[in-house]
């Protein structure tokens, strides 16, 4: 009877020490996976500063997102970084869609860390900006050239082929090639008259998409997407009756820190229209625009064609129905170093305007220019605005213009001007004068720009005589150059001193009389994926110093030039 009691016994506190054993283990997982989630939770927000606030997306003049805007968080820019790295799609082209709204897209944005604030030592003042249609560059060009098939991936139908698929190369007719126009705006009246413009005078309005980086004071200024009179009264206002084609991206104007970055948050707006037009926020066009300016870029015959030039001043040169009152237009040839922020750099000066030399075609030129661009959408994928480059308004164009120089595209001046550009001069001074200027801020972000000039040239080849490590290489190969071309072929080829910061005088006679022209299209590839550089040994010399060009071709030099004179 014993033995059975102590059996029983021993029964018992073996099932005691299993049930403990078993809560213990209960317990001890749901310690875990309390912790794990603790672990996960976002970053405790702190109170957000009243200019933050008011910080919000726009779309189109009816979305707000909520979700999106600038928080100052508690928060290591470092994941910032991280998540723009890990990039949308990775290499992969999405599939081509039209129509297509950045307000279709909630949730698909990244949280950024402010780079002007940044440069600054404050990493915590966090954007939420639209992804990049693609974000990593090098997936795409492979730092070789790209090929005419990957190319003709790039780029949306308005109407799709049988099966359904809107990107249909060069096979899509060109009245329904979609276009993809980007604008940075800074507190200017006239933003809303440029949209109205674009839509109002295309031929094929339906083809085309706005994106507007808009920077202003609410309450002061006029959002670029409201319409003159409410759209109940008047349905037919351009801003009302394409509202859907209109995406806006509204910044607080103390968050602007300069075009390179308005424009990079423009870049993140395209979403794989066939063609991409920039354009500033002051501008008018002609009837008919899109029609004109696309059969001017397929007359080069050449995919990696960028059309891109100082415009023209409005006053007297279009009539009120949108029709050019001229036959002139300018060509970029017209640059030379200047000094500013402890750095010198390249600066493009007036250009010349004259009857164009080379007709039935645009004309090669070197230069590429900010005020207005017309490309393939696959040069915006290729040469992204740099992110890093706050508080940058002279260096932008020779950042862009020699890195697509590297990646393979090819700049030309268009032969006939499709816009307009209001210059504060003549009947426009007083109105144009009283527009303000990004750098009313520059004393929240003093030192920022001379830090992102640096970079800027570094990435570019331009100071030689700075150390490497004294300039930020971050996401410096999406940012970066391409593997076509050299920088160092640029500036030899066009004379350029990048040691001593001198160039070779009157450019303009080798590129504006159409020389630069003849000598170098002949090497145009022949599946017309850009001109082929390695075959060009020409380096520019100033015919007015008594020098010569190299020797494949001074005789042919001199003899135009001749008959240029004569």
């Amino acid at each position: 009877m014993a033995l059975s009691k102590r059996s029983s016994t021993s029964s018992s506190n073996n099932n005691n020490r299993i049930g403990l054993a078993l809560i213990a283990t209960i317990l001890g997982l749901y310690t875990i996976g309390l912790c794990a989630s603790i672990w996960h939770l976002p970053s405790p927000t702190h109170r957000r500063r009243r200019w933050v606030e008011r910080m919000k997306m726009r779309f189109g003049g009816s979305i707000n997102l909520s979700t999106t805007g600038i928080e100052d968080v508690d928060a290591d820019a470092d994941d910032y970084e991280d998540d723009s790295q890990e990039g949308n799609n990775s290499g992969v082209i999405p599939q081509a869609k039209w129509p297509i709204s950045i307000r279709d897209e909630d949730g698909n944005f990244d949280d950024v860390a402010h780079p002007g604030h940044k440069a600054k030592g404050n990493p915590d003042v966090i954007m939420s900006v639209p992804k990049m249609w693609i974000d990593n560059p090098v997936s795409i060009h492979q730092n070789k050239l790209m090929s005419r098939e990957l190319a003709m991936k790039i780029g949306s139908c308005a109407t799709p082929d049988a099966s359904g698929n809107h990107a249909r190369g060069d096979s899509c007719p060109i009245s329904e090639r979609t276009i993809y126009v980007a604008i940075a705006s800074y507190r200017d009246y006239q933003c809303r008259d440029t949209v109205t413009s674009i839509f109002e005078r295309a031929k094929f309005p339906e083809r085309v998409r706005v994106g507007v980086t808009d920077q202003i004071v609410e309450g002061e200024d006029g959002p670029c997407d409201a319409p003159y009179r409410p759209c109940k009264e008047d349905p037919e206002q351009m801003l009302c009756k394409y509202k859907s084609q209109l995406d806006v991206y509204q910044v607080d104007a103390p968050l602007a820190i300069g075009p390179v970055f308005a424009r990079h948050l423009g870049h993140r707006m395209y979403r794989g229209e066939y063609y991409y037009m920039q354009s500033d926020a002051h501008v008018t066009f002609t009837r008919n625009w899109d029609e004109d300016i696309i059969s001017q870029q397929e007359a080069t015959k050449n995919e990696m064609t960028v059309l891109s030039t100082y415009l023209s001043d409005v006053v007297g040169n279009i009539d009120k129905n949108g029709k050019s009152l001229i036959n002139t237009r300018p060509i970029m040839c017209n640059t030379d170093y200047e000094s500013g922020q402890k750095n010198k750099y390249l600066r493009h000066g007036s250009q010349p305007e004259a009857v164009p030399t080379i007709r039935g075609t645009p004309q090669l030129e070197p230069y590429w220019a900010a005020g207005y661009s017309f490309s393939r959408g696959h040069f915006v994928v290729n040469v992204p605005y740099d992110f890093h480059q706050p508080m940058i308004f002279q260096g932008e164009e020779m950042s862009i213009g020699i890195r697509g120089f590297t990646i393979g595209y090819d700049f030309y001046a268009p032969e006939r001007s499709v816009c307009f550009h209001h210059y504060a001069e003549g009947a426009n001074k007083n109105a144009r004068n009283k527009v303000p200027h990004y750098w009313e801020h520059t004393n929240i972000y003093a030192g920022a720009g001379t830090k992102a000039m640096y970079r800027l040239l570094g990435v570019v080849h331009m100071n030689p005589e700075i150390d490497r490590k004294e300039w930020d290489h971050t996401e410096e190969s999406k940012y970066g150059l391409g593997g076509v071309r050299t920088p160092e072929k640029f500036y030899s080829t066009f004379g350029i001193d990048v040691v001593h910061k001198r160039t070779e005088q009157h450019l303009c006679r080798f590129v504006e009389t159409g020389i630069m022209h003849k000598k170098f299209t002949p090497f145009l590839r022949k599946d017309g994926m850009g001109i082929d550089y390695d075959k060009i040994n020409y380096k520019f010399k100033d015919p007015l110093n008594g020098e010569k060009g190299s020797e494949d071709g001074d005789d042919e030099y001199e003899d135009e030039e001749d008959e240029e004179e004569e």
